[in-house]
């Protein structure tokens, strides 16, 4: 079993390579814990409503152990399980972790049938997850997987200015988008169709303030990588 940890720290970083101590980051509206587990340092996040204490985990991915005891020291009501897409290692931990919390599950419509769990809840793009006062909008991003689905919670004041002052976007993005490129694909034209996806309906949707949390590693933001898209799209990958 692996340690379980004892404490959160508030100094965060979205960098857990030094320590495997869970950070958490604190926002106007919620809290976003982050935890790296198992062999290849999945990231798993604990987002909590600051008014009502409700949860939405996201990638129950390995060490079912140490992700219930995080749950339990952020104090919150865990109240649904997401993943992010279908790939094993974001998801060895889920079926434990489930039964443990006794919440429901939700997941991209055509990665579900590959889960351990059947969702109770199958998410499409454009669809809205609500967990306590929060609303986090859902992306489907096709070529990593068929059906992932990233995340889009809106910190602050909506407001309609266009430059996003007055609030910053936290896209949990799974395996679609890290810093340095997109995730990595298999097929002939895989590369293409993610790129597209994410070109539109992430860089061309949201600011360069938006706070990436990827599936694995460090986060970034869309203002660190929206330079280096024609590289990616000239290296093709």
């Amino acid at each position: 079993m692996s340690t379980q940890p004892t404490a959160i720290s508030d100094t965060y970083t979205g960098d857990l390579s030094q320590s495997p101590d869970p950070q958490r980051r604190t926002l106007d509206s919620a809290t976003i814990v982050k935890l790296s587990v198992g062999p290849m340092d999945n990231n798993v996040y604990i987002v909590t409503s600051r008014a009502t204490g409700d949860q939405l985990i996201i990638d129950a991915a390995n060490d079912a152990d140490r992700i219930l005891a995080t749950v339990a020291a952020t104090g919150g009501r865990p109240a649904l399980l997401f993943t992010t897409h279908h790939h094993f290692d974001h998801w060895q931990a889920l079926t434990e972790v489930a039964a443990a919390l006794k919440v429901p599950t939700a997941a991209g419509r055509l990665d579900a049938a590959e889960l351990p769990v059947t969702p109770d809840r199958l998410v499409d793009d454009g669809d809205r997850i609500v967990v306590g006062d929060l609303t986090l909008d859902a992306i489907h991003l096709v070529g990593h997987t068929p059906g992932s689905i990233a995340l889009a919670l809106t910190d602050g004041d909506r407001g309609e200015r266009s430059d996003g002052g007055g609030f910053t976007v936290h896209l949990f993005t799974g395996d679609c988008l890290f810093p340095g490129g997109v995730g990595k694909t298999w097929k002939d034209g895989d590369f293409e169709i993610l790129l597209e996806d994410v070109s539109e309906k992430l860089f061309g949707r949201y600011g360069d303030n938006t706070v990436i949390y990827p599936g694995h590693g460090k986060d970034t933001t869309l203002g660190a990588e929206r330079p280096h898209l024609d590289e990616w799209r000239e290296r093709g990958w």
